[in-house]
This record gives structure tokens, C-alpha cells and sequence, in this order.
């Protein structure tokens, strides 16, 4: 999107008086240094695809230039909660942490034509992502922050049971890698049973109430099911991001539950027998369940500014870095799916395999919403203590008190 100077001034008092930020467009002598924040994986080509988009902004191109640098997305969030100042004035995030964003005011929300090309050209849900209190203040920068598994077909014919693959990779003498010490990944039994935990937050950033059933039949049959898993023969601990263990030179896993990032290098590793599905079912006391998880989102933040024209600019940079060129530029390089609406009809898009599985997957997930940093440490150490075979061979007490103390540990993390 070019936007032309006529343009700039008008949109200049629209996001001023949107995000609460001061004074007017001025000339300046020297270029002024705009920061971007993205994912390392993303990083060469966002840097390079915003030189040629600056080239193009006549009425900015000598006044700014761009810097970009990878930061994780949680380094992020603690860095705006450290010291706003500090953070880059663009900037991407997951979007669980849009209050603790909007409490530290670290975000300048979008409007004008930005807010209508946000509202427009995304799919819903990733709108709904970057808004708090009806108020809209971030760009949704893709619909892909879930989970689904990777799989060897030459290992794995049939994906669709738990049970069935790790018996499949036991007879092939390899491997199923699931993340169980991540608490993201761990709640994809406990909602698969039907239990919820959640938390509300206040426009503030602080949390007012949380609600959690993991103590109860559901609940049990969640953890008797994770336990089974942890103790299976081909069952292995991963981080998340292990498809280069699919390796063909000796390489272990037969299926890798994992993102959609992983993708490439899955497909690098597996060749013709590259594989993606949802993940699968699993049956505890014949009752059979269909695993969940999060469904979520990332999102592209501009920082205020009492600048007026650098304020524009930033938003003009984020409303790129959100648009359909950028989207496709990003799932080349590290295949993040895109939340453009255009660009999810393309055959491209539709044929992704990985893709495809994730979009199955999110018919069976949970909107990710705020979670406080406890939730996810607390989560860490019940999977911690399941991956390590504490609970084996518990009974039905031991483990209902331990869902028990888990329970009344989250209600309180607030």
C-alpha cells in the first residue's frame, strides 16, 4: 500500500486520536531509525521485502529507515513489560499477551484505512484475536499458532488412533515425539475429555476470575491417558520442533507432533513419504476421545509514538508487514499460514499438507485466550512429573488429588 502525503497528515490526527498519542508531522534532517521486531526464521526476508517496500513510499523513503531483528516472541513481551522505551516500534507477538501489552500501553491501536484493511482482509477469528473490549489493537499476522503431527508413511498407514501409532512405531522400531513438558501441548488431552480451564482479564492486564474442571471424570481420563502414553515403549519427550529426527540417515521418529513451522524441514527429511494429519484419538476405559488444544494466533504491534508522522509511518509498516504480499513471503520462507482471506482460497494454501492438518485440528481446539505466565509453569510441572513416570501405576485417588492440587493451584494464579 502506498499512502500518499495528503493522505499521511489526515491519518496522522485518526491514529493520534485513536491511540492517544501527540503531536504533528514534521521534516527532519537525518533518517530516522524505525526497529522491527520478527521470528528468526522470517527475519532475512522481512528485512528485505520492507527495503523494497520503503523504496516505494516517496514521502517517507528519505526520512526513515528500517531495522530488523529476531526476537522470540515471548522475549518480547517480557521486554515491553521490562522497559517500553526499549521495545522496537514494530512488532510481533503471540496473541495471549494482548492485555499485558494494552495494560503497559505498549501498543498503538490502528485506524483509519489500517483498522479497515485489518477488518477486511483477515478472517475473523484473528481479528477477534487482536481485540480487546470491542477495541481493535494489533494486525493479525497469521492463523497457524497451533499444532497437529508429522508423520513417516512408510512407518504410519493409519494416523488416526494414538494407540495405533505408537503401536505402528514400535513394530518399526521407531518413535512417537510429543512435547509433554510443554503446557501448551499438555492441555490437548485435558480439552480433548472435555475439561476447560480459563482465565478473565481485566482491560488492565490483571486477571478478575479463572474457571477449571481438570478435577474430574474427565479430568481422569485425560491423565490416565497421558500416563499411558508416557510409558508406551515408543513413546518419546520432544521439544516441539523435532521433524529433524525424521532424518532418513538413522533419523527416530516415525511421527512428531509438532507446528507448522517444522513443516519444510519435515518434508526435507521425509520426501516422498512426508506425512501431516490432526491429531489423533485416544480411548481410555472404552470411551474414545479426539485430542484438542489451543488455537491462536500472531500478531503485529506498533508502539506509540508522540510523533505524529512516526506514528503514521509505524502503522503504515505494520499494515504491510500484515498484508497479503508479506503473509505469502512468510509461508515461503518458514510456512506460517497466513490469516489473509485471499490468500487462504489460493490452491497454494489448500494444498499445503501441514496447513490442511492444522485446519482440521483447529475444528477440534480451544481459543487460546489471556493465561497468566503461572498457568504455563504449573502446566510444565504436571507434564514434568507425567513424563518422568511418577504416576505410574497410581490409582484413581492418587491421581484425582493430584488433579486436585493442580485445580486449586490454577484457580488461585491470578
Amino acid at each position: 500500500m502506498k499512502i500518499r502525503k495528503t493522505a499521511a497528515f489526515a491519518l496522522a490526527a485518526v491514529i493520534a486520536a485513536v491511540s492517544g498519542c501527540g503531536g504533528a508531522p514534521g521534516d527532519t534532517q537525518e533518517k530516522k531509525e524505525i526497529r522491527v521486531w520478527t521470528t528468526i526464521g522470517t527475519k532475512d526476508v522481512t528485512q528485505n521485502k520492507l527495503n523494497e517496500w520503503l523504496g516505494t513510499q516517496d514521502e517517507w523513503n528519505t526520512k526513515y529507515t528500517i531495522t530488523v531483528s529476531a526476537m522470540g516472541t515471548g522475549e518480547v513481551v517480557t521486554q515491553f513489560l521490562t522497559d517500553t522505551e526499549e521495545g522496537a516500534d514494530v512488532f510481533n507477538f503471540a496473541q495471549d499477551q494482548l492485555s499485558r501489552l494494552v495494560a503497559v500501553n505498549a501498543l498503538s491501536a490502528p485506524g483509519g484505512v489500517f483498522l479497515e484493511n485489518i477488518v477486511a482482509n483477515n478472517d475473523e477469528g484473528s481479528v477477534q484475536a487482536a481485540t480487546q473490549d470491542g477495541k481493535v489493537y494489533a494486525y493479525p499476522e497469521t492463523s497457524d499458532n497451533g499444532y497437529f503431527m508429522y508423520y513417516d508413511t512408510s512407518v504410519v498407514s493409519d494416523p488416526s488412533t494414538l494407540e495405533g501409532i505408537l503401536e505402528q512405531c514400535q513394530a518399526a522400531g521407531k518413535k512417537f515425539f510429543y512435547p509433554m513438558q510443554e503446557g501448551w501441548y499438555t492441555v490437548s488431552f485435558l480439552f480433548g475429555t472435555g475439561t476447560e480451564c480459563s482465565y478473565t482479564c481485566g482491560s488492565d492486564g490483571t486477571f478478575t476470575d479463572a474457571r477449571c474442571s481438570f478435577d474430574s471424570d474427565a479430568g481422569l481420563a485425560a491423565f490416565k491417558a497421558m500416563t499411558a502414553m508416557c510409558s508406551h515403549p515408543a513413546y518419546a519427550l520432544s521439544t516441539g520442533t523435532d521433524a529433524a529426527f525424521f532424518n532418513p540417515d538413522g533419523g527416530t521418529a516415525g511421527a512428531v507432533v509438532s507446528v507448522p513451522a517444522e513443516a519444510a524441514v519435515a518434508r526435507k527429511m521425509l520426501g516422498d513419504n512426508y506425512g501431516a494429519a490432526p491429531l489423533p484419538t485416544f480411548t481410555v476405559d472404552g470411551v474414545t476421545y479426539q485430542m484438542g488444544g489451543f488455537k491462536g494466533y500472531k500478531l503485529i504491534g506498533v508502539k506509540p509514538h508522540n510523533d505524529g508522522d512516526t506514528t503514521v509511518f509505524c502503522h503504515a509498516v505494520a499494515d504491510y508487514l500484515s498484508g497479503e504480499e508479506m503473509q505469502l513471503a512468510r509461508y515461503e520462507a518458514d510456512g506460517w499460514g497466513p490469516s489473509n482471506l485471499k490468500l487462504q482460497q489460493t490452491d497454494t494454501i489448500k494444498s499445503d499438507k501441514a496447513l490442511s492438518a492444522l485446519s482440521v485440528q483447529f475444528g477440534y481446539c480451544t481459543e487460546q485466550g489471556q493465561f497468566p505466565n503461572v498457568f504455563w509453569d504449573l502446566m510444565k510441572a504436571f507434564g514434568s512429573d507425567i513424563n518422568s513416570g511418577k504416576y505410574n501405576g497410581a490409582s484413581d485417588e492418587e491421581m484425582r488429588a493430584a488433579l486436585a492440587g493442580l485445580q486449586n493451584d490454577l484457580l488461585k494464579a491470578r
